[in-house]
């Protein structure tokens, strides 16, 4: 048992019981806990097969690889429809929707996935980092901010620079383009907490 997976669900305001109930059923199987992008994580073989996180309105479980399970009861979702290839979301809206069984099956069947080795891998951005005006002018004000830049990685270059472009108006491209000075001038990456 992860120490931090306990915290994650004991500081729950809501669904306390059903995370519990569903971490018990992942621990009896050979899984290693950990916590991945600030939620409780399941590897197997050094792959991440699931995680588990409290929402709003629900609980969910996302299946990394969900696209190659059989998922006869047509239980999985594909959340964000068009961007997500591999990853499946099971919902439980109360503690009396959560079958051992049926999590079982379905973790056990993610769990052999990856033993023969069905893996969607990412689609790595091949364009060209396109540097937003309003960065570009920050950086003719700040050499700092831009050498500090230039040592960021590709990725997190890529995060900040979308972040800004993605903004529709004017003001909101300068109040996103205030948030990441410091943050670059840190070395933090837009997403780092999520990490």
């Amino acid at each position: 048992m992860n120490s931090k997976v306990t915290e994650y669900i004991v500081n729950q305001e809501k669904w306390t019981q059903e995370l519990q109930l569903l971490r018990s059923f992942l621990l009896e199987l050979n899984l290693e806990e950990a916590i991945k992008w600030g939620m409780p994580a399941y590897l197997y073989k050094g792959k991440n097969i699931l995680g588990m996180s409290a929402f709003k309105n629900y609980v969910g479980l996302w299946f990394h690889q969900g696209v190659f399970l059989k998922d006869e009861k047509q239980l999985l979702l594909n959340a964000q429809e068009g961007k997500t290839k591999a990853m499946r979301q099971w919902r439980f809206n109360s503690i009396e929707e959560i079958d051992k069984s049926t999590v079982l099956e379905y973790v056990l069947e993610a769990m052999k996935n990856v033993e023969i080795g069905n893996e969607i891998k990412p689609v790595r951005n091949k364009k060209p980092l396109e540097i937003p005006s309003y960065l570009a002018n920050a950086f003719e004000k700040d050499q700092d901010l831009y050498l500090k830049f230039n040592e960021l990685t590709l990725t997190k270059k890529r995060e900040f620079t979308d972040y800004i472009s993605e903004a529709k108006r004017e003001t909101t491209k300068e109040s996103r383009l205030q948030k990441i000075i410091p943050m670059i001038k840190n070395g933090i990456g837009l997403h780092d907490k999520y990490r």
